[in-house]
């Protein structure tokens, strides 16, 4: 059984790295296909999905179309049972639905503000008091997570699940702008990049540049650092 998956641009489309972890990480087959994210061949690439207009898109092994990540993660879920995409404890399982609804919602000023990008860490980033509001939040969250599941370190629910795909994009953002988190969350967003994964997706990522290139900032540059 195999699924269509439709990505946009690797080093900067947060939403289509999440799209493609849950297909990697969970062992489930599936035939990905770029979209034009940023040649402007976006609409006609994904023509024949309509109406699905964003990355990421699947259509599934009997022809559905399933746009909108939360809707991707349920369907997968309910295709694949045994691939363990939500946790098995009850309690667990509806608190890793709430952080991802919760992150497909909301951070605004986060994903506003911090656009991800996987090449670089940007110097001395201004933090505005919405991100730091934000990131706030997230650590809330998170904390809240490891109290439901006594998981204290490590994944958030004990074995990975999809709270880790949807918070990559976020760990990618703390990393790449260099953002103020306590010394537990940014273990934890060292632990979900260097995920074997995620090190296939960046490596892929740094195939393409661009020029020029998107949401530059005025600030110096340092070295990924992982």
């Amino acid at each position: 059984m195999t699924y269509e998956l439709y990505i946009g641009d690797r080093l900067y489309s947060s939403w289509s790295l999440r799209g493609w972890l849950m297909f990697s990480k969970f062992g489930i087959d599936c035939n990905t296909h770029m979209v034009g994210l940023y040649s402007g061949t976006m609409a006609a690439d994904m023509a024949h999905l309509a109406p699905a207009r964003l990355v990421p898109c699947i259509q599934t092994p009997d022809g559905t179309v399933v746009a909108e990540s939360i809707a991707m993660a349920e369907t997968l879920a309910e295709q694949n049972p045994d691939a363990g995409l939500w946790p098995k404890d009850p309690a667990q399982r509806a608190t890793a639905r709430w952080l991802c609804s919760e992150m497909a919602a909301g951070f605004s000023a986060l994903r506003g503000e911090c656009a991800m990008q996987l090449s670089h860490v940007w110097q001395d980033f201004p933090v505005s008091d919405a991100v730091r509001a934000d990131l706030d939040r997230i650590e809330t969250l998170w904390r809240h997570a490891r109290a439901v599941s006594g998981s204290e370190t490590g994944w958030l629910f004990g074995d990975y699940s999809l709270a880790e795909v949807f918070y990559t994009p976020v760990a990618a953002r703390i990393v790449g702008y260099g953002l103020p988190v306590s010394d537990a969350a940014l273990s934890y967003c060292h632990k979900l990049l260097s995920e074997p994964a995620v090190q296939e997706w960046r490596r892929e990522a740094l195939t393409v540049s661009y020029d020029p290139e998107p949401y530059a900032q005025p600030l110096k540059k340092s070295d990924w650092p992982l």
